[in-house]
């Protein structure tokens, strides 16, 4: 059976504001499977309520918004359960089995860790923790804000290899949020920029 070419994110957004204050204009965004886009722009200009949007979180827009496929998320702190194993973070939020878990685990680097606990992890290695959990669930989308935020440089160029390297044996499509621009040229096969207020896209 030959693989769909339909988009897997056709955005045709009007506005969206939040207590009557206007924070996103007219967006047109289609991202083609497999396809990773960056999107990137100043701090508070709206990148994050645009990936929520995308997402199918933030619902009060004017607009129309299809998405095809599952979606997977990884939000800008590691978001972990403390008090579960590393084997518990990614079946109890996603619905995996066991050994779907650990497959997944193996997949970051962290092979053998799903009896440990997050607190045993490095900042590092719980944003590992937190892409295969993404991974886990074989998502046709993953939006991903800021993921490597707050790490050094040689740790966040780690990061990126391996999102690379998942991105290509899963052939996910993907939209990123970032604020570091060789992040988006490391990543990303087309950047956009939002800039104004409200925010619109900057070709």
């Amino acid at each position: 059976m030959q693989a769909s070419h339909a988009p897997v994110v056709d955005l045709d957004l009007r506005s969206f504001a939040k207590n009557d204050t206007a924070i996103l204009g007219s967006i047109k965004i289609t991202l083609s499977p497999a396809e990773t886009l960056a999107l990137v722009g100043p701090s508070g200009i709206g990148k994050t309520s645009l990936l929520r949007i995308i997402a199918g979180i933030e619902t009060g827009f004017e607009g129309d918004r299809r998405v095809h496929g599952k979606i997977a998320m990884v939000f800008q702190e590691p978001t972990l359960l403390p008090w579960r194993c590393l084997r518990d973070n990614i079946t109890i939020p996603t619905g995996v089995d066991a050994k779907t878990a650990e497959d997944a685990l193996t997949e970051v680097g962290l092979a053998g860790r799903g009896s440990d606990f997050p607190a045993q992890l490095s900042l590092g290695q719980q944003r590992r923790l937190s892409l295969a959990r993404a991974f886990a669930v074989k998502p046709t989308l993953l939006l991903l804000d800021e993921p490597f935020v707050s790490l050094d440089p040689a740790l966040a160029d780690e990061m990126i290899l391996l999102f690379i390297r998942l991105r290509e044996a899963h052939q996910v499509a993907s939209i990123f949020v970032t604020h570091v621009v060789d992040e988006a040229e490391k990543m990303a096969s087309r950047t956009i920029r939002l800039a104004g207020s409200p925010a619109r896209l900057v070709l």
